[in-house]
Parts: C-alpha cells; sequence; structure tokens
C-alpha cells in the first residue's frame, strides 16, 4: 500500500482528464477503483474536491490517496535489443521519435510479453520523461512507429488521425500473380470478434465498420506480387483482411491466409507486411518518414525478381 502523496501537473499534463491521468501513473490499480477513490473525495485538486472529468491545468497540485498498485515485474531490456532500436531510429526532435520497428518486436507488453518497445525505450531512454506510442503495428509488421515525447504531440497526430488526415503507406507481399487492373479500391465493412479461446480476429462482414483500402501493383512474379497499400481507414488488421478478401492473402499470415509454397523467401515463418512511410501535415509543416526495408524483405523481393526474369528467358 502506498502512502499518501502529492504530485504537480507538468505542461506536458495541462488539458488531461484526471481519471485518465491517475490510470497513467498508477498502474495495476483497477478503473473502478479510480472511479471510486475520485468520487469519494479522496482524490484532491488544489486541496478540493474534483470530478472524474476535471480537466488538469500546469501547477495543479493532485492529492493521491494510498493505493494498492500491482508489483511490476522488472523489465530487462538486453544489450542487444537496446542497441537494435538505436539502430532503428529514423527522426527524433524534441517531441517526436520515430522508428523502423524491426518485424517479431511487440510494440508494447501484453498477453504474455512483459516488454515490447514503449517499455524497452523507457527503460533505456531515462532523458524522456514523457514517451508514448501515437499508434500501433502488429507485432509482425515492420515499418515506421511514431511514438510522442510530449503530450501536445501526442493529442496533435491523434486529432489528425481522427480526422483521416495522416497518410499511411505499406508495402506487402502477397500470395499468386496480380491479375487485371494494376491499381483495386476495396471496400469491404470490418467487424472485429473474438473467439471462445480469447484470439481477436477481423472479418469482413456488412453489420461492420466502413473500411477502405487502396491497392496498387509495384511488380508482378511468378508465384507472388509486391503490392502498396494504402488504408484509408484505420481498422485493426485491415490490410491483412482486405488483402484475403481479395484473394491474395499476405504472404506469411498464418491468421488470414493459408501457407504456400513460393520459391525464392528468405523466411518462410515471417509476416511480409511493411509499414513503408507515413505523411502528414502539422501546424503547416509537412512531416513525411520512410522506412527502408529489413535486409530479409528486400533479399525475398530480388530473389523473386531474378526468378521470373530467369523464368521468361
Amino acid at each position: 500500500m502506498s502512502d499518501v502523496r502529492y504530485t504537480e501537473i507538468g505542461v506536458e499534463d495541462e488539458g488531461q482528464r484526471l481519471d485518465n491521468y491517475l490510470m497513467r501513473i498508477l498502474k495495476g490499480v483497477p478503473k473502478s477503483h479510480i472511479y471510486r477513490i475520485i468520487r469519494a473525495g479522496e482524490v484532491r485538486i488544489n486541496k478540493k474536491r474534483a470530478q472524474v472529468s476535471s480537466r488538469l491545468v500546469q501547477g495543479d497540485c493532485v492529492r493521491i490517496p494510498p493505493v494498492r498498485t500491482a508489483q511490476e515485474k522488472e523489465v530487462f531490456v538486453g544489450t542487444k535489443l537496446a542497441q537494435r532500436l538505436h539502430e532503428s531510429i529514423i527522426f527524433e526532435d524534441d517531441s517526436l521519435l520515430v522508428i523502423n520497428k524491426p518485424a517479431g518486436i511487440a510494440v508494447h507488453g501484453g498477453s504474455g510479453l512483459s516488454l515490447g518497445v514503449i517499455e524497452a525505450l523507457r527503460k533505456t531512454r531515462h532523458d524522456l520523461p514523457y514517451l508514448e506510442l501515437v499508434h500501433r503495428l502488429d507485432k509482425e509488421t515492420s515499418g515506421c512507429l511514431l511514438l510522442a515525447k510530449k503530450r501536445s504531440m501526442l493529442r496533435a497526430i491523434h486529432a489528425l488521425l481522427e480526422a483521416r488526415e495522416v497518410e499511411k503507406i505499406y508495402w506487402a507481399l502477397l500470395y499468386s500473380s496480380w491479375q487485371g487492373k494494376k491499381t483495386v479500391v476495396v471496400n469491404a465493412p470490418l467487424e472485429k470478434n473474438i473467439l471462445k479461446s480469447g484470439e481477436r480476429i477481423v472479418t469482413v462482414n456488412e453489420e461492420g465498420r466502413a473500411s477502405q483500402t487502396v491497392f496498387k501493383l509495384l511488380e508482378n512474379y511468378q508465384q507472388a506480387c509486391w503490392v502498396e497499400a494504402s488504408p484509408k481507414t484505420g481498422r485493426t488488421h485491415q490490410i491483412r483482411v482486405h488483402s484475403a478478401h481479395l484473394g491474395h492473402a499476405i504472404v506469411g499470415d498464418q491468421k488470414y491466409g493459408k501457407p504456400e509454397l513460393i520459391e525464392g523467401l528468405e523466411s518462410k515463418s515471417r509476416l511480409y507486411l511493411h509499414a513503408r512511410a507515413i505523411q502528414f501535415n502539422l501546424n503547416g509543416k509537412n512531416y513525411l518518414f520512410e522506412a527502408k526495408l529489413d535486409e530479409q524483405f528486400a533479399k525475398t523481393l530480388k530473389k523473386l525478381s531474378l526468378l521470373t526474369r530467369d523464368s521468361a528467358k
């Protein structure tokens, strides 16, 4: 059980709701308990009772009563992982950090994982008092990942995402050669479901949420195709499900595709989906971040291209 403590609100927490602020700093405390101590008057702002929805102002003094917090597991970040993440940085300024996330590393812990990108960076970057994920990528997806070093930047980009003013471009290797038009727009509503096993799965369903992805052929191969995918909506697993809906599941997608033998793959166990670029305009400034393909993905494309050319001779 912790003691009574007092925190002073800094510029990065200004404007945040009291309940959201407490949920962030009281890790492991149930939301229901946080609501209860606020409504009971045990949480005070400048010695006065507060509401769950009270907005914090820089300089506010928040009284937090004794609460029982979950014992957080010690996060150990290996030297190799720390170095790998350091080398993956694409861009950094005083409010934003952009990395080229390696495939196979989760963006955050959970579901049996104690360590993800955000936990590792918080542990190794002691110079960053504030660091939050701006958006997410699946564990097996590589590429552009944005992290905010200031809450003001987090809110600003979230507003752009909500307004669909952020352009994202993905590169994917799909099963089977591409047929027909080089550019295809998929409009297929998506519904999120939870299986009895607890696994999350997304399906095309007329009752689902409107979803749109634009696919553009970049290069065709004998048994596969390399495409650019631009999601116009931001649904869970959108590109993966829309690719499968087209009849071209992403190579290596064990959830939405069926394994097919393709000659030339550098790895038969990875997902060939890469967040290539992200672009937006904020306060009159244009931001464009591009992430290079990792060596394994790039070598696979080169091999497939050579095999296709050789077969045409």
